[in-house]
């Protein structure tokens, strides 16, 4: 179990220079402690939610239930043919008197309405919680709901994720745990992307043993009102809530170029390409990928000048282009896509 690094008065600087060069998860205490939302939240659930109902749109959001006796999970029914939630739409308002509800049974329905952009949702909230550590473009997003989990997952994003009610405890595993978390399957997901099979609160170590190493190389943090979580990109997380109403404000962004395709998408055309090959071949790929992927021997055309370099130096506008049209050339014609066939 590793420590998170914990950093208080943060500003956009500290934030640029010395937190996100790190690729760490990092608490950021008290980050948002000064919003009014965090204010309110502190007087009592009732003038919490009447506080959003003051400011929520009329429109229809979605939402999602689970029956008592998923104790707060969403995940899977037992043989993985459907998920363990029912999704709703309702208003906002509708929802808030919900959980307002539920926070009096003894046994309650687990409810949440995730990822709602709050431009649309609640017009006048973002002008009033600015996060000035983050360019104004960035859309916040929020969450509600009682005290529930949302699976061990990953975002193809980095992420700021501020608590302003209730209390949240974050697992977060690196990226190159992927393979001990027994991630689940692509195509029936709760929210896009895959999750993990494992309860992380209930772990079946026979059924998932290599969770245990899982767990040895994860972090935690237990976040109160007024604090935030820096995730690095693809981090996997899992998310506890652990009151009957809780509320987070989240800032997803990806740094990256946006205009040189989907990672996702190539790893999709691996898993057809490569996975099935000889274990020779996969091998040979393997240290094709390291050398002119991902860069494990440094700059694989720093020997050649810079005339001769084509492809590799994959900055280059006349490159990229070339091997945009190649590869959807090849992709609609896979049997004439060959080694070589660059023009």
């Amino acid at each position: 179990m590793k420590n998170i690094a914990v950093w208080q008065n943060v500003s956009p600087e500290q934030f640029a220079n010395e937190i996100r060069p790190i690729s760490e998860p990092a608490i950021l205490r008290g980050l948002v402690d000064g919003w009014p939302i965090v204010t309110v939240a502190r007087l009592g659930d009732k003038p919490l939610v009447d506080y959003l109902g003051s400011m929520a749109d009329s429109s229809p959001i979605a939402s999602i239930y689970a029956p008592p006796e998923a104790e707060g999970r969403f995940h899977y029914v037992e043989n993985m043919r459907r998920l363990n939630f029912e999704r709703v739409s309702i208003t906002l308002q509708n929802f808030l008197d919900q959980l307002l509800a539920e926070a009096e049974s003894e046994t309650p329905t687990a409810l949440a309405a995730q990822g709602l952009i709050v431009p649309k949702c609640l017009p006048k909230f973002a002008g009033s919680h600015p996060l000035p550590i983050l360019p104004p473009a960035i859309i916040p997003r929020m969450w509600i709901g009682n005290a529930a989990k949302v699976a061990t997952h990953c975002d193809e994003l980095e992420n700021i994720a501020c608590v302003v009610a209730g209390r949240r405890r974050f697992t977060l595993f690196p990226p190159e745990q992927v393979g001990n978390l027994y991630m689940g399957p692509f195509e029936l997901t709760p929210a896009g992307t895959p999750i993990s099979m494992v309860h992380v609160t209930k772990p079946d170590f026979d059924r998932y043993p290599r969770f245990a190493d899982a767990l040895n190389a994860a972090c935690f943090a237990e976040l109160e009102a007024g604090d935030a979580i820096y995730i690095p990109y693809q981090w996997y997380h899992h998310v506890e809530s652990l009151d009957q109403v809780n509320i987070l404000v989240n800032y997803w962004w990806n740094g990256a170029r946006q205009d040189l395709g989907s990672a996702w998408d190539a790893m999709l055309n691996g898993i057809i390409s490569l996975r099935s090959l000889p274990p020779d071949q996969r091998r040979a790929w393997r240290a094709m990928f390291d050398h002119y992927v991902f860069l494990t021997n440094g700059d694989p055309g720093e020997h050649l000048p810079q005339h001769a370099r084509g492809i590799l130096d994959a900055d280059a506008p006349e490159h990229i282009a070339q091997m945009q049209r190649d590869l959807i050339t090849n992709l609609t014609n896979p049997s004439a896509s060959k080694v070589g066939s660059l023009k």
